[in-house]
């Protein structure tokens, strides 16, 4: 063998042996800190804080906040700024995920909706450019860069490890479809962009061979309920503001190999059947949990058949140990 061909034989066995060495830093588990709050009373603030602080002291690989404000609290630009600076202190990457109590209930000064201009005014303020909050980079891809959806700015996604998260405007209280007639222009669009998006999603967890998609949302789609459920006894499924995202996810889902985990907030009272808050369930490859407390944790576990396992706040409080229900 000549001298090059051993050469080019050495730096070949040095690189494999480098992937190798570097192969199981991606296998390895990671968490994910998922933070819902009620932002109680004049509390919101200290809230918010303490939490950050948390994270910050238990290093997740990024912070997921659900939500703003509560719904008692002003829809102002000042606590907009105020509650964007203090989410800009998080030492880790940190997503922002809106919820029907940062937009949906604002009114103007004469008592009017003002829930579409509340809601772009928030786009114009959280999510101006292609990175998440926190003080470390996190890059991602916002549906607003596609010209057709430039409006849709708060739906975004990243790749970790082999798994695809994203964000998803379904906002509680049935995803802001109004009953009275010709009111749902904000719904209807936002329907056609959401559509577009998961679409996409799937089709790029599909496409790249992902073990996982998370899909992190306000609102709770009802992913496992039965056909003909409605959200709204004795309404049509077409008054249900979640039923044709329903149906597309479960469509979806059925096309791809991987594990889909739908994650949500959903502070609204529960319906018949509806699993506890905290408790993941799963139907084939397609699993579901409502937030339970202010603290969550999601860990994922790359090459692992329980890829997702969730530990709350509560769970690990009532026996010392965390509460992992995993798929």
């Amino acid at each position: 063998m000549t001298r090059p061909a051993r050469l080019a034989l050495l730096v070949l066995g040095a690189a494999l042996l480098a992937a190798a060495r570097a192969a199981p830093a991606d296998e390895q588990p990671f968490d994910i800190a998922v933070v819902g709050h009620t932002f109680p009373d004049e509390l919101g603030d200290a809230d918010l804080k303490r939490t950050i602080a948390r994270a910050d002291r238990e290093k997740p690989a990024f912070v997921i906040a659900v939500g703003i404000k509560s719904a008692d609290e002003p829809c102002s630009d000042k606590l907009y700024l105020q509650r964007k600076a203090l989410l800009n202190k998080s030492d880790q990457p940190l997503v922002l995920v809106l919820t029907g109590d940062d937009w949906t209930g604002c009114r103007n000064s004469a008592g009017r909706s003002n829930a579409i201009e509340r809601l772009n005014r928030i786009r114009e303020i959280y999510y101006d450019g292609q990175e998440a909050l926190g003080r470390r980079e996190l890059d991602l891809n916002r549906q607003s860069t596609i010209t057709k959806f430039r409006s849709y700015s708060e739906n975004a996604y990243w790749e970790m490890h082999g798994v695809l998260f994203a964000t998803i405007n379904l906002p509680a209280r049935n995803n802001h479809y109004l009953l009275e007639a010709g009111r749902n222009s904000e719904y209807e669009d936002r329907l056609v962009a959401n559509r577009a998006w998961l679409q996409r999603l799937f089709g790029m967890a599909k496409r790249r061979q992902l073990a996982g998609l998370v899909l992190f949302s306000d609102g709770d789609v009802r992913i496992h309920a039965e056909p003909g459920f409605s959200l709204l006894a004795g309404f049509s499924t077409k008054q249900d503001g979640f039923a044709e995202t329903r149906r597309l996810v479960r469509t979806l889902a059925e096309k791809y190999t991987g594990k889909v985990l739908l994650v949500d907030a959903n502070r609204e009272p529960p319906v018949k059947g509806d699993p506890a808050p905290g408790t993941v369930t799963w139907r084939g490859n397609l699993g579901h949990v409502t937030l339970q407390g202010e603290w969550n944790v999601l860990r994922v576990a790359p090459g692992s058949e329980a890829l997702f396992a969730l530990r709350h706040e509560e769970g690990a409080k009532a026996n010392g140990q965390p509460k992992l229900p995993a798929r």
